[in-house]
């Protein structure tokens, strides 16, 4: 009798995902019995090449709830474009719920100038010099997401030309 195994290995493709928990919050659903209590996590995935998703994810335990956020977080990633030197081509807003967050390219060797949420999300994206500044919200879950519309808005010079039907030439 021969003992054919199957190889788990090719369904489970080798990913580079890097995960981060930004936040866990105990929650409670006030019902007839009394208090239901869970707890919600909020995830960014992002890989550090310009792929970068952030998701929620909710249950009675923290365990189950960072796996919900992390298969969420899989659902919505967006593609980034970034430079050569690992910034962004140019200055962005992003807007999300009452969070705003701006998004400036900064000079080679400045790091990731960003607080909170959206400093997460920047590295995790592979950006390595930039300046990002959060107005008038301190929701942790808008700011991320508000960081991911501003990164989704960016559009490269050939990415330009190119929907307009341009050539690019260089005047060197």
């Amino acid at each position: 009798m021969v003992n054919k195994k199957k190889n788990t290995k090719s369904k489970e493709e080798e990913t580079n995902w890097d995960e981060r928990v930004v936040q866990i919050r105990r929650v409670t659903k006030v019902v007839k019995g009394g208090k239901k209590l869970s707890f919600r996590a909020i995830l960014i995935v992002g890989n550090e090449k310009g792929q970068i998703g952030v998701g929620t994810g909710k249950a009675s335990d923290v365990i189950g709830a960072v796996k919900k956020g992390v298969a969420n977080a899989k659902k919505n990633i967006i593609n980034v474009s970034l430079t050569k030197s690992n910034s962004i081509p140019h200055t962005v807003q992003g807007i999300s719920g009452a969070a705003k967050v701006i998004i400036r390219p900064s000079a080679i060797g400045s790091g990731v100038i960003a607080g909170g949420s959206v400093r997460t999300v920047l590295e995790l994206a592979g950006v390595k010099n930039i300046l990002a500044k959060q107005i008038r919200s301190n929701n942790t879950l808008n700011n991320a997401r508000a960081a991911l519309n501003a990164l989704s808005k960016l559009k490269t010079f050939s990415k330009t030309a190119k929907s307009r039907d341009l050539e690019i030439t260089s005047f060197y």
